[in-house]
């Protein structure tokens, strides 16, 4: 299996960028417009795609992300839509990294083997499970041993000794969630997370990004003067969530990334 998560941070690395990783939900605002609203955020700039696979008790999340995947759930959205979303978006993409973030629950439902094997074969390159702490890090062996790599979380409350084993751990990239509390609840402190997100980069032998409270193009600018990547997660969530269409859709994916990507390809100011 391909190491695209890699071979896209170094592409980047090389150029001196900032890399730009929205979340979305999958199938949300509208199932069927998943693989072309994929393909709409890698138009308008995206190094790598996260996807969330909704679940019903996301409780990292905020009330943007979790009326999202109220409404894929309704729609009777589950993992088996996704992958094939993915195989989909694949056809035509071979080269942007695709990680998978949600829950434990939905991976043990379908299956961790199944769900490991199924996942890899589709093209997926990480999973992010949020509820799985370093500590039962072997319940998700099986997604090592199909090739995926385990994207790992840091935040302000991370003691030392549970970041050492992170930073040891990691692969593909560290999630650093900029403060503590749930998706989009609260304003980013540039100031407070700069050293921590410096001194984990020091110690880190993958790249480091920070999410949470990223929400426009002046913070994600603020934020890459020293991550090496950005995550903007609930307010694009929330820019797309009454779309009528898939066109509606990625005409405002297009437009909220666009002027981010700018700002991060202008440098520091």
């Amino acid at each position: 299996m391909s190491d695209r998560i890699g071979a896209r941070f170094d592409t980047l690395r090389a150029q001196k960028r900032t890399a730009l990783i929205p979340f979305i939900t999958a199938g949300d605002p509208i199932p069927d417009a998943t693989v072309v609203l994929m393909h709409a955020l890698v138009g308008s700039g995206a190094d790598v795609i996260e996807l969330g696979v909704p679940f019903s008790d996301p409780m990292a999340d905020g009330p943007v992300i979790q009326h999202a995947d109220e409404r894929a759930l309704r729609n009777k959205v589950g993992i088996a839509d996704i992958l094939r979303w993915v195989r989909e978006f694949r056809t035509r993409d071979g080269a942007t990294p695709v990680v998978l973030m949600g829950y434990l629950n939905p991976i043990e439902i379908h299956g961790m083997e199944r769900f490991a094997r199924e996942a890899a074969d589709a093209g997926v390159d990480g999973v992010l499970v949020v509820d799985c702490p370093i500590e039962e890090d072997a319940a998700l062996r099986p997604l090592r041993d199909a090739g995926l790599q385990r994207i790992l979380l840091a935040a302000p409350t991370t003691s030392d000794t549970r970041l050492a084993r992170a930073v040891e751990a990691a692969e593909g990239y560290l999630y650093y969630v900029s403060f503590a509390g749930i998706t989009g609840a609260a304003k980013l402190s540039v100031q407070e997370i700069a050293q921590r997100v410096g001194d984990l980069r020091a110690q880190a032998k993958v790249p480091v990004a920070v999410g949470f409270g990223i929400k426009d193009a002046a913070s994600a600018k603020a934020v890459a003067a020293f991550a090496d990547a950005v995550v903007i997660g609930s307010a694009l969530v929330g820019m797309l969530a009454d779309s009528a269409n898939a066109d509606g859709a990625c005409g405002r994916a297009r437009a909220f990334l666009a002027p981010i990507r700018a700002a991060l390809d202008e440098g520091p100011a």
